[in-house]
């Protein structure tokens, strides 16, 4: 039987059961390459350096990689995780990420430790006759129950349908943000370069979908071959953010946020824009950025916004 518009607005706000999740050293060494990371970024990929720390956009891969310390079947995994009765079962085939926004509350320890987990309900729904977007909020919490990010992430379903009419209703979603201006230029540009074999590096933090390894799936899916993880942009995002105006300090970043556009294909060049665009009481700086493909041409990351601890880089 098909979910009644009123159904729908019973399920929106309520809680999912928690996911149990880890992380040791290695997974935060594998998770800085898997976005990029350089020699130059001694802090996230040497376990011995002084200032060794997780990255901070690092919990946005705990949703697929859980507990877990080994590979995982995809298609369960996702399917596994919508535990709402009256929410229908979409092919993981069809469901694109959307968005992705992340609040770093407290830093994370280098390894987790037992009885961490995130917390999920379900924030916002909106079908329309393209398909369905599914917005879910995320907050990791320690053993006694201290949390330490809080995460939205939105999954667009395409063609997918719950009510089959036009639907929206929201109980919880992401601060408000600047929009780039559109009379200056960037104040900041920072260029960076993917792998080839970028995406079979970020898989291993627990995204084993085979759209990022193999090329028949991708174009299968319309994508011409295999493209990287949306994520794995974002983390390159993240990371030229905090380069350029954080000083590649772990705990410069705050909050981090934005949509993904278009497909990035392991190889392909990004170029990072941002602009600063107000200043907070708590001593950050908003910027607004959006990322290009200059491969393509395209903007593949847009909307952006991130909260940044400005830090002027040592002449030393």
């Amino acid at each position: 039987m098909a979910t009644t518009v009123e159904q729908l607005e019973k399920l929106v706000g309520q809680e999912y059961a928690a996911d149990p999740v880890s992380w040791n050293k290695r997974d935060l060494l594998t998770y800085a390459i898997g976005i990029g990371a350089k020699t130059s970024d001694n802090q996230f990929v040497y376990e011995l350096d002084p200032s060794f720390a997780a990255f901070p956009t690092y919990p946005v891969v705990l949703f697929l990689k859980g507990a877990d310390q080994d590979v995982m079947n995809f298609a369960e995994r996702v399917r596994g995780s919508n535990t709402i009765k009256g929410l229908p079962t979409f092919d993981p085939r069809r469901v694109v990420h959307a968005s992705q926004t992340i609040e770093i509350l407290k830093p994370l320890p280098l390894v987790s430790g037992p009885g961490w987990k995130l917390k999920k309900r379900l924030a916002s729904i909106r079908e329309n006759k393209s398909g369905v977007i599914i917005e879910s909020e995320f907050l990791l919490v320690d053993s006694n129950d201290t949390p330490y990010a809080r995460l939205f992430s939105a999954s667009f379903n395409l063609a997918g349908k719950i009510t089959g009419k036009r639907f929206a209703r929201s109980v919880a979603s992401p601060p408000q943000h600047e929009s780039i201006p559109q009379d200056r230029a960037p104040d900041w540009v920072v260029r960076d370069k993917t792998l080839p074999d970028q995406a079979l590096i970020y898989r291993l933090s627990g995204d084993y979908n085979p759209l990022h390894i193999d090329p028949r799936v991708g174009s299968e899916a319309g994508f011409g071959g295999v493209i990287l993880h949306g994520l794995s942009t974002f983390g390159f995002a993240a990371r030229a953010i905090l380069h350029a105006i954080g000083s590649g300090r772990p705990s410069a970043l705050r909050y981090f946020g934005a949509r993904f556009t278009a497909p990035v294909m392991p190889g392909d060049e990004l170029e990072t824009s941002a602009w600063e665009v107000k200043k907070h009481p708590d001593g950050t700086t908003e910027v607004a950025f959006e990322v290009k493909n200059t491969t393509t041409g395209k903007v593949v990351i847009g909307g952006g916004f991130a909260r940044v601890v400005k830090f002027e880089r040592s002449r030393l």
